[in-house]
């Protein structure tokens, strides 16, 4: 057991958000999303849905502010602008957790797919509201042990 681990990251996943450097990008997708088409390091969180598993992962998981967006989000097709009830809350959260100063792009849902071929690994979850599917950009720990928010 360790304190102040949210209990649902399992070793595996520790381990691999432990592994990654500055600059890699992890990609966490709803429960429709080719995640194992697509990659051959996925992480399955089953029976939870993408803010639950949003605050678990951002809670140890550092941001990057070195780059004009750390967390880039699913457009929604023929609606890329459109934000919905499920990243909402998952903007909520980023806030909650990281802070309100965060940008949040976003790639068109093929583009996004491209992208995705290009992380570090997957986490899946059983979020079933469509488009919402998510990459973050880890970032820099300073030697405080807070994260590194470079003034922009």
């Amino acid at each position: 057991m360790l304190i102040n681990i949210d209990p649902i990251l399992s070793p595996e996943i520790l381990k691999t958000m432990r592994e990654m450097g500055h600059g890699d990008r992890l990609v966490i997708s709803d429960i429709n999303f080719p995640a194992h088409s697509n990659h051959n390091r996925v992480h399955r969180l089953d029976g939870l849905d993408m803010a639950t598993v949003m605050r678990a992962v951002l809670s140890a998981f550092p941001l990057d502010s070195f780059v004009p967006a750390a967390v880039h989000r699913m457009e929604i097709d023929d609606s890329p602008n459109e934000i919905n009830q499920a990243n909402q809350e998952v903007f909520d959260v980023i806030k909650e957790v990281s802070g309100d100063h965060w940008t949040i792009g976003s790639f068109e849902r093929q583009q996004f797919y491209k992208e995705s071929k290009n992380t570090y690994a997957f986490i899946t979850t059983s979020e079933r509201r469509p488009f919402c599917n998510f990459i973050l950009t880890k970032g820099v720990i300073k030697p405080d042990g807070t994260v590194w928010i470079l003034d922009k």
